[in-house]
């Protein structure tokens, strides 16, 4: 069963500031900025598989992410191109600015 990835343009934009909001979601979005699509997996950051779980769901619902099936693997990709285009400057003001201590 593939997860639920809703139109960028259905989510309230309270829902996608909301999920940037969260520092552990800021780092996913950030090393997916960085890196590409990666396997859900490699995303630590020190936190449960359970935490990482939840956060991933709510980067996907917040139409945020992509998320698809390799073999037994989910990997995540960032919907850049749609939310640049839906908000423009979001992304990159989120990802220039400085992480919370």
């Amino acid at each position: 069963m593939e997860p639920h990835e809703p139109e960028l343009s259905a989510v309230p934009v309270t829902a996608v500031l909301a999920a940037l909001a969260d520092d552990v979601r800021l780092q996913i979005v950030r090393a997916l900025a960085e890196g590409g699509e990666a396997a859900c997996g490699s995303f630590d950051f020190g936190i449960s598989k359970a935490t990482r779980s939840h956060h991933l769901k709510v980067l996907r619902e917040a139409g945020l992410t992509r998320t698809r099936a390799a073999g037994t693997s989910r990997l995540v990709r960032l919907r850049r191109d749609e939310v640049d285009k839906l908000y423009p400057g979001l992304l990159d003001a989120v990802l220039t600015s400085r992480p919370s201590a």
